[in-house]
């Protein structure tokens, strides 16, 4: 009764501790931080580094990368390192949730690629790098940022089958269905042939 005890409150501390840690908005405190004021009224409106980027605020936008990866990086290692396993894994679908959902900014935030990355390289980097692979094989063939994330985070859960690491599947493919689902208006642009290209001029 104690162990199921501990392993719901790890269950709860990793759910909590992740989203809230998830919900840190980097590219609204880089973008702030350079000048570029608001990010929420630039572009789509996201906080991500995509979005962060169009401020013309380049190292804003890296730095707005580098900390929404290490964060999700950080929460999985987190509580995998005084939680276990499983606690790791709800940490990972808890951090992108709060990226995506961040409370403070009423829900709205940004679409998960960079802190979906640094989960992928914390759980099982292997399968990070095949994912991140196909994001660069993608984006250089076609040149469209959302269609190269869209095929890595679809691609993503099937790595981890094959890499023989069939327990992340789920986790992986739980992010996997958020991440589309914050592309939906990208997949409609798409289907009508009005996505921007990578480098295109408006």
């Amino acid at each position: 009764m104690a162990l199921g005890a501990m392993n719901w409150q790890a269950c709860g501390i990793s759910l909590v501790g992740g989203y809230l840690l998830g919900s840190i908005p980097f590219g609204l405190i880089f973008a702030w931080l350079s000048g570029a004021g608001d990010v929420r009224n630039i572009g789509s409106g996201s906080i991500g580094a995509t979005n962060v980027l169009r401020t013309g605020k380049y190292w804003a936008a890296a730095a707005t990368l580098v900390f929404d990866a290490a964060k999700g990086a950080a929460a999985v290692l987190l509580a995998q390192r005084f939680l276990g396993d499983i606690a790791a894994q709800i940490a990972a679908v808890a951090v992108v949730l709060g990226h995506l959902f961040p409370v403070w900014l009423r829900f709205k935030g940004g679409k998960g690629i960079a802190t979906a990355l640094g989960v992928l390289l914390a759980l099982y980097w292997p399968v990070a790098l095949l994912a991140g692979a196909t994001w660069l094989a993608v984006a250089l063939y076609f040149r469209i940022s959302s269609l190269a994330s869209l095929c890595a985070a679809v691609t993503a859960p099937l790595y981890a089958m094959v890499m023989g690491r069939p327990e992340l599947a789920i986790p992986v493919l739980i992010i996997s269905i958020l991440v589309v689902i914050m592309h939906r208006a990208n997949i409609t642009r798409l289907r009508a042939g009005t996505e921007p290209r990578i480098g295109a001029k408006k």
